[in-house]
């Protein structure tokens, strides 16, 4: 499904344990994989101060990741100086990367908006999608199961559908990335539409599922066509829920959103399914946005 890949740590993410799996990630179609560690560089009254011990053991951590470089893979790492965010849209750009992994920071509601975070902003300023994996799960795999992992980064994808704008950005993201992928990684498919419960009417709430069902048919047919398989399922109740709940009981590898960008004095006013799924997946995450289109 992608090819280039960059996987930025601060060593507190567990994404750093992801250098001594290097052929795994191979295996899932990765030829390109770029580590990144930044370090921000400090100002005292003498100007910008670098601490080159900083520099030489971050670049001694990753290193592990060049020792088992399987053939046809490119394996690059890099300790760059500055800001997270201004760094990473470099790489991207230097690199031809098209997916950046990331990790999540445990952060109220009011810290995320307040302080921002280096993911939500490479979201405003990047159409490069998101693979964001939870520290606390990354952490706590065996070496085992993380190889496991890496090999099938994308193989089951769970896509939440509304027939929104974002969900058919995001519906055709997928058949882009099913076209050009030279071997099938990404396998599978399972769309899963959530009608509200907050319907009254037994008639409506009939009409709402029928319809969700009707255009899940069509956007699987759709996806059929490019030789994927997929499964659909139309749930009643809240969204968030259902979709957590979806993604335990089909055994996916990630679960893919999009989500168009708020105006930011509106986003802590507004409920955010990507945002909050963001918050409560224990699941990978790829994420894109569909307001910064290419």
């Amino acid at each position: 499904m992608f090819q280039h890949c960059l996987i930025c740590t601060n060593f507190s993410d567990g994404l750093h344990r992801l250098t001594d799996f290097v052929p795994d990630l191979a295996s899932s179609g990765l030829k390109r994989i770029v580590f990144l560690h930044i370090i921000s560089v400090w100002q005292d009254g003498r100007g910008s101060r670098i601490d080159e011990e900083q520099v030489a053991a971050a670049k001694e951590r990753l290193s592990a990741a060049l020792t088992s470089v399987p053939e046809g893979v490119e394996v690059k790492v890099e300790v760059a100086l500055g800001r997270p965010v201004e760094k990473i849209l470099r790489a991207v750009e230097t690199y031809q990367i098209d997916v950046v992994f990331v990790g999540t920071p445990i952060r109220s509601l009011l810290e995320e908006k307040i302080l921002g975070s280096t993911s939500a902003a490479l979201t405003k300023l990047m159409s490069t999608p998101l693979i964001v994996l939870r520290p606390e799960l990354i952490t706590t795999y065996t070496r085992e199961e993380l190889s496991l992992r890496c090999r099938h980064l994308w193989r089951y994808l769970l896509i939440p559908y509304n027939d929104g704008k974002a969900a058919r950005y995001l519906i055709e993201r997928i058949k882009e990335y099913a076209k050009k992928q030279p071997e099938k990684h990404l396998k599978q498919c399972m769309l899963v539409w959530v009608v509200s419960d907050g319907l009254r009417e037994k008639v409506l709430i009939t009409n709402r599922l029928q319809e969700a069902q009707k255009k899940l048919e069509s956007v699987k047919a759709e996806l059929e066509a490019l030789g994927l398989e997929v499964n659909t399922e139309v749930r009643q109740g809240n969204p968030l829920l259902e979709i957590l709940d979806a993604a335990l009981y089909f055994d996916i590898s990630a679960i893919a959103i999009a989500t168009d960008r708020q105006p930011d004095w509106l986003e802590l006013a507004v409920p955010c399914f990507a945002r909050d799924l963001l918050r409560r997946s224990w699941f990978p995450v790829l994420f894109f946005s569909a307001d910064r289109q290419n």
